[in-house]
C-alpha cells in the first residue's frame, strides 16, 4: 500500500497523467522523485514533525514533494493558489513551515514574499525562475535516488479554506510505523468503492483540498494510474473519461450542474460507460441534481459526508440513496449525536447540530478557542465541522445547513441549503446563494444572489419569475423577498461557496449580525 512497493513490481506503470498536456509520470520516476525530495528535505535541516507549504498547481511536482515529505516524516501544507499574498503569509508564519515550494505560474505572490519574515530561507521554485528562490528541479536532481536512512511516516496539515472566519490548520499526529504502513483510507475507499490497482482514476479539482490530495494518494497506494485535471472544465472532463477509459472518479455537485448544463448535443459526444464508480462530497447535492446524473450515468453515484478534521465519516450507497433521496448516508466513522444548542440530544427527525462522537480527535493548529468551539459543551471525544441536520429512524443523516447562516426570520429558522437546491433546478440558473439580510421587522429576510445561465436574462423579470418559482414549492417564510444578480458566484475550485464575502456587504454600517 504504497507507490515504493509499485516501483518494485510494476516500474513503468503510470502514476499519473495530467489530463490536458499529457505529461506523466511512471511508479519508478515518482519513487527516485519522492526520494530525492526527502534528501533535499533533510539537507535543508528538515527533520521529522516540521512542516513545509506548497503553493503549486495540479502537476507532477506537486505529487513529487508530497510523497518525499510523506517518507521524511514531515507535515505537508497545501496552500490554495486562490490566497492573496497577506493569506499565504499568514500560513506560512501560522503553521512555521521550514520550506516553501511555489510554481513560477503564481510569481506575483511569491515575488512579494521574497523579503517576508514568515518566509522560510529554505524556498524553491518549480517550472521556471524567479529572483530569491533556487530551482526546484535543478535542487532535486542533484540528490540521490535512493531512500533516506532515516525514513518516517509524514501527513498532510491542511487549513480550512475560510468560509467561516480566518484559515485554521488540522493538525493530527503523526503515523507511527513504517511509511507503508495500513493507511485507513486506502483502506476504507478499497474497501467501500471496490477501487484497486486496476482502477483508473480521474482527479477533476485542486489537489490542495482535502478529499483530491488524500484520494489521489490513495490510489497511488493501491497501484492505480490517476488521471489530474489542470482545472475542471465540463467538457473536457467527459473528453477526458472517454480518451482515459476512467472507471473511478470524485466530483463536487457544482460539477454535476455544469455537466447538466451543457447543450444535449454535447453531452451525447462523450462515452461514459467506463465509470463504474462515481463519489461525490464537499456539499449536499440537490436531489433533482442526482436524479438527473443517476438518469444519465446509471445507479452508480456514491456519496460521503466528511471533513477536513477527519473526526467522522458517513456513507451513502446509490441503492440507500434512492431509497432515501438527499440523504448523506450513516456514519461509518464515529457515532452520529444531534443537539440542540445546548447541547442536549433531539429525537430523530428533529434538526440540530451534527456531533461526532468517538471519532478520531483533532485539533485546530496554534487555535485552542476554536478547537474548544468544535467541542461539545459536556461530552468529552464529541465534535462537529458547524452543520445543521437531522437523523431519521434508520440512523441516516440529512444536511440542512452550516450553522454559522442559518436565517433566523421572525423567530423562524430558514435554513438557505433547501431554498439553493431548488433555485439551481431553474433552467435559466447557473449557481445560486441565499442568506439572511436585515430587515427591520423581522430581524432577517431570505436573499438570493443568482448566477443566471444567460448574462442577457439576469435583471427584474427574472426575479420575480425565481421568486414566483420558490413561492410555488416551498412555504412562505423560507421564499427569498428579493433576488439579485452576479455575474459568477465566488467559489473555490472544489464548489465550495464563500457565502461571507457576498452575505457580509448587505451587512455593512453594522456592529454586530446577530439580530
Amino acid at each position: 500500500m504504497h507507490p515504493r512497493t509499485h516501483a518494485a513490481t510494476n516500474p513503468r506503470k503510470r502514476a499519473l497523467i495530467m489530463a490536458g498536456s499529457g505529461e506523466a509520470l511512471s511508479y519508478q520516476e515518482l519513487e527516485n522523485r519522492a526520494n530525492q525530495v526527502a534528501h533535499l528535505l533533510r539537507a535543508h535541516c528538515i527533520k521529522q514533525g516540521d512542516c513545509i507549504a506548497l503553493l503549486l498547481e495540479n502537476s507532477p511536482a506537486f505529487f513529487e514533494l508530497v510523497w518525499g515529505a510523506q517518507r521524511a516524516g514531515v507535515y505537508y501544507v497545501c496552500l490554495s493558489t486562490k490566497l492573496t499574498t497577506s493569506e499565504v503569509s499568514y500560513i506560512l508564519q501560522d503553521s512555521g513551515a521550514k520550506f516553501f515550494a511555489v510554481s513560477a505560474a503564481f510569481a506575483s505572490t511569491a515575488l512579494e514574499l521574497v523579503h517576508d519574515a514568515a518566509t522560510p530561507e529554505a524556498r524553491f521554485v518549480a517550472y521556471g525562475a524567479l529572483p530569491g528562490f533556487q530551482s526546484y528541479e535543478a535542487a532535486r536532481d542533484g540528490f540521490s535516488v535512493i531512500p533516506i536512512a532515516d525514513e518516517a511516516a509524514g501527513r498532510e496539515m491542511l487549513y480550512s479554506s475560510g468560509t467561516t472566519g480566518r484559515p485554521k490548520g488540522v493538525r493530527v499526529p503523526l503515523p507511527e510505523g513504517p511509511i507503508d504502513g495500513p493507511d485507513p483510507m486506502s483502506d476504507r475507499t478499497g474497501a467501500l468503492f471496490g477501487l484497486s490497482g486496476d482502477s483508473i482514476y480521474l482527479s477533476p479539482a485542486p489537489l490542495y483540498h482535502a478529499a483530491p490530495l488524500r484520494w489521489t494518494m490513495a490510489m497511488h497506494r493501491m497501484g492505480a494510474t490517476t488521471v489530474i485535471m489542470e482545472r475542471f472544465e465540463a467538457q473536457a472532463y467527459l473528453e477526458a473519461v472517454q480518451s482515459h477509459g476512467v472507471t473511478a472518479t470524485q466530483v463536487v455537485p457544482t460539477m454535476f450542474v455544469r455537466m447538466l448544463k451543457l447543450p444535449p448535443e454535447v453531452r451525447a459526444q462523450y462515452d461514459v460507460s467506463s465509470l463504474k464508480v462515481v463519489v461525490h462530497a464537499a456539499a449536499p447535492c440537490p436531489v433533482p441534481v442526482k436524479l438527473e446524473m443517476m438518469d444519465w450515468w446509471g445507479p452508480i453515484i456514491h456519496e460521503y459526508y466528511a471533513g477536513t478534521e477527519g473526526n467522522g465519516f458517513c456513507y451513502c450507497s446509490p441503492t440507500d440513496w434512492l431509497a432515501r433521496p438527499g440523504s448523506v448516508g450513516r456514519a461509518l466513522v464515529g457515532s452520529l449525536r444531534i443537539c440542540d444548542e445546548d447541547g442536549a440530544l433531539v429525537a430523530n427527525g428533529v434538526s440540530g447540530i451534527v456531533y461526532f462522537a468517538g471519532g478520531p480527535a483533532f485539533a485546530y493548529h496554534n487555535d485552542a478557542k476554536r478547537t474548544s468551539e468544535a467541542q461539545h459543551p459536556t461530552e468529552p471525544g464529541w465534535t462537529t465541522l458547524g452543520d445543521i441536520g437531522y437523523v431519521d429512524d434508520d440512523g441516516f443523516l440529512f444536511l440542512t445547513d452550516r450553522k454559522s447562516f442559518t436565517i433566523i426570520s421572525g423567530g423562524v429558522n430558514v435554513y438557505p441549503q433547501e431554498v439553493e437546491n431548488l433555485l439551481i433546478t431553474h433552467p435559466k440558473v447557473a449557481d445560486a446563494a441565499v442568506f439572511g439580510v436585515p430587515n427591520d421587522d423581522f430581524g432577517e429576510e431570505v436573499k438570493a444572489v443568482v448566477q443566471a445561465l444567460r448574462v442577457e436574462d439576469a435583471g427584474p423579470a427574472l426575479a420575480a419569475e425565481l421568486m414566483a418559482f420558490c413561492r410555488a414549492h416551498l412555504s412562505s417564510v423560507k421564499c427569498p423577498r428579493s433576488v439579485d444578480f452576479i455575474e459568477e458566484l465566488p467559489r473555490h475550485p472544489t464548489g465550495k461557496l464563500y457565502k461571507r464575502l457576498l452575505r457580509d456587504q448587505y451587512w455593512t454600517g453594522r456592529d454586530n449580525k446577530l439580530v
